[in-house]
């Protein structure tokens, strides 16, 4: 039994250790069970929190969606209602239309019945006067010869020697006739010599006649591509505005494609503007400090540019000894435009008229061109004057040593200071007739069209003018007559009369021609 006690001590100790230990484990089982029962119900909160706000997220958006298609779908429906109306309208125009055309032509069907009525009495009637109009010429030559007869008895005088004291009374008068004749012609005679200038004012305008340029007060400058147009605008429209403010022109950038427009009164702006626009689109760097710089040297370069421009000019006109500064002058002239005619063709057009007037007149022609190519000088100034043009070039031809008789020339164009020298009126005269030739100028269209409609209603004014058309750009007017109250020799005193109160009463340039028409016509149909 004693040796026993330590096996049974041993079994129950192993017993009681077995049992605490499950007794310890089940307590540590229960523990990870709550905690993985906590852990999975954090779990479930977040995933059913997470669930929740992806559900409101794709409520939210879904809603969204509903609302741009629905937008969509308002937008079509107001389209097709537009569609649909346009269409309706240009039914309801065709028919209109096609209403309207029926009922003209019924008008016209109408009318030509009724003209076809018309004629057919008016046929009647002619045959019946042409009937009685037979027998009156019976009766009047059967009344002519008795005539004679009697008039033979009651003068003693055969109808021979009658003739001839009828003759005789026409020489008489035609003797009167020939007096007035040779007063017309003494006038016309002392008129020859205006119409000898006319002459040489057309030989010469033949002779000298020259290409001419209108510039406008904008330029287009070509892209390689709509790419560029945001480089050249730049970061919030940086580039642009460091252009502008450096160039002082306008530059507008619109859908035009591969294109931007260069705006500016001042020509010689505007070409800075291209140039600088032509090496910074090349170089490809553009930026406020580049763009600066490319102006700065672009306008050094176009200075040289024009200074060449004057030299080539003189050179070709063969003027020698002209100061540099008026040389300049002259290439400034290239990129300046006066009542849309380019400044510098005009000015060379005027030399070549001058010499060639000069010369006509026994004048000094090398003289002449100088003073005609320095005329408008003073439209180039590079600062602002009060003077006008003619006398600021005047002070400017007198500054650099010209000539007097070319200063007083420049100065006189306009009849500002007094013609001292034989010169001054053809300067003149050559400054008109190169600016008032067709085609040298533009005219504003609304003017143009009012002093075509002057030209008419003037001429419709006198009696007996059926109707008037100005035609060659109103350097021409027709007048046609109506030929029962306006006899031949009425048309040619009408046209005078005409021509006189167009002198008179108008401004324009060069001259009026009025061609007065007279016709009779005689309508007869065979059948």
């Amino acid at each position: 039994m004693e040796k026993l006690l330590p096996v049974i001590i041993g079994v129950v100790a192993l017993i009681i250790g077995f049992v605490v230990g499950k007794i310890l484990s089940g307590n540590k089982a229960k523990e990870i069970e709550d905690a993985a029962k906590k852990e999975a119900d954090l779990l479930l909160n977040k995933t059913e929190a997470e669930a929740e706000a992806l559900k409101k997220s794709k409520a939210l958006e879904a809603k969204e969606y509903f609302l741009k298609k629905r937008g969509e779908w308002d937008e079509e429906k107001v389209r097709r209602k537009q569609k649909h109306q346009e269409r309706e309208n240009q039914v309801r125009d065709k028919e209109n239309g096609l209403k309207d055309r029926q009922k003209q032509a019924s008008i016209k069907a109408e009318e030509n019945a009724r003209k076809s009525k018309d004629l057919d009495k008016l046929k009647i009637n002619l045959t019946e006067q042409l009937n009685l109009l037979n027998t009156k010429k019976e009766k009047v030559e059967k009344q002519h010869e008795s005539f004679v007869k009697q008039l033979e008895k009651i003068s003693n005088l055969s109808a021979e020697e009658a003739k001839n004291q009828l003759v005789q009374t026409l020489k008489n008068d035609a003797k009167n006739d020939a007096m007035a004749h040779v007063k017309l012609i003494m006038e016309e005679a002392k008129a020859n010599a205006s119409k000898e200038a006319k002459k040489i004012v057309i030989k010469t305008i033949q002779r000298t006649a020259a290409e001419h340029a209108i510039e406008n007060t904008v330029s287009v400058f070509n892209l390689e591509s709509d790419d560029q147009k945001g480089q050249i605008i730049g970061r919030e429209g940086r580039n642009i505005r460091a252009l502008e403010a450096a160039t002082g022109c306008e530059i507008v950038v619109d859908d035009t494609p591969e294109a931007i427009i260069i705006s500016g009164f001042d020509p010689i702006r505007r070409e800075i503007t291209r140039l600088s626009l032509q090496r910074l689109t090349a170089d490809g760097r553009i930026h406020p400090a580049r763009i600066e710089e490319i102006v700065k040297k672009t306008h050094k370069q176009l200075d040289e540019h024009i200074r060449e421009i004057g030299q080539r000019t003189v050179i070709d006109l063969g003027i020698s000894g002209l100061h540099p500064e008026l040389v300049r002058y002259v290439g400034r002239m290239r990129f300046r435009s006066s009542y849309g005619q380019n400044l510098l063709q005009h000015s060379r057009e005027t030399a070549n008229l001058c010499a060639t007037m000069a010369a006509e007149m026994g004048l000094n022609p090398k003289l002449a061109k100088r003073a005609g190519l320095l005329h408008d000088i003073g439209k180039v100034p590079e600062e602002d004057s009060e003077l006008s043009h003619a006398l600021l070039g005047m002070k400017l031809c007198e500054k650099y040593g010209e000539h007097a008789a070319v200063c007083n020339a420049v100065g006189a164009h306009h009849d500002e200071v007094e013609m001292k020298y034989a010169i001054s009126p053809i300067v003149q005269a050559c400054d008109a007739i190169s600016g008032a030739r067709p085609g040298a100028r533009r005219e504003v269209m609304d003017s143009y069209l009012q002093r075509i409609k002057d030209l008419e209603d003037l001429a419709l004014e006198f009696e007996g003018v059926e109707k008037v058309y100005a035609i060659q750009a109103g350097r021409e007017v027709r007048v046609i007559v109506e030929s029962e109250k306006v006899s031949d020799s009425r048309a040619g005193e009408l046209s005078f009369e005409i021509s006189q109160k167009i002198e008179k009463e108008m401004t324009y340039p060069g001259q009026v021609k009025v061609t007065v028409i007279r016709e009779m016509r005689s309508v007869s149909v065979a059948k």
